[in-house]
């Protein structure tokens, strides 16, 4: 939705159309709370829908550059599925920036340990590589229970596609 300028005619003249472009000040708050139940979906489709309502792909006044996203608390986090082979294959890789510092966690492990890092990792992957990236992770809540604290704000229930 960048601001771009295409001549049009209009009676012998050239018009300039501008594309509306809403500013830090025209979007709406507060934001909304969505309760996302995790049991029994496919970590990569969770992961992708909920990276588009904290971005805010879902609303008409969507802009890149800003941060126009809903909060999102998800829970049941531990009875996440992966398709396929990608339980025995899939690894979590982290470095030291020490010579032969690289550490490796199966999925696995990963899963059994903390699985809330699972969807976190995910999430996080398909959000910006920036400062408005790591201010969206910020608005996702992981709890691996059915129980969160956030009772208070009304998070509505989110239905995913499958």
């Amino acid at each position: 939705m960048q601001c771009r300028i295409v001549p049009t005619l209009n009676n012998g003249k050239i018009m300039k159309q501008k594309s509306y472009v809403p500013k830090k000040a025209d979007l709406e708050k507060p934001d909304s709370w969505h309760l996302v139940d995790a049991d029994g979906q496919v970590l990569g489709r969770l992961a992708s829908q909920v990276a588009q309502l904290l971005r805010g792909k879902h609303k008409p006044t969507f802009t890149p550059f800003l941060d126009c996203g809903d909060h999102v608390v998800i829970v049941n986090a531990d009875k996440v599925v992966l398709s396929g082979r990608k339980p025995e294959k899939k690894m979590y890789y982290r470095h030291s920036n020490y010579p032969g510092g690289l550490r490796r966690i199966p999925y696995e492990e990963m899963s059994r340990k903390h699985p809330e890092r699972v969807i976190t990792f995910a999430v996080q992957g398909m959000l910006p590589r920036n400062r408005l990236g790591k201010k969206l992770l910020r608005k996702l809540r992981v709890y691996t229970g059915p129980g969160h604290p956030h009772q208070a704000q009304n998070p509505q229930s989110f239905k995913l596609t499958r």
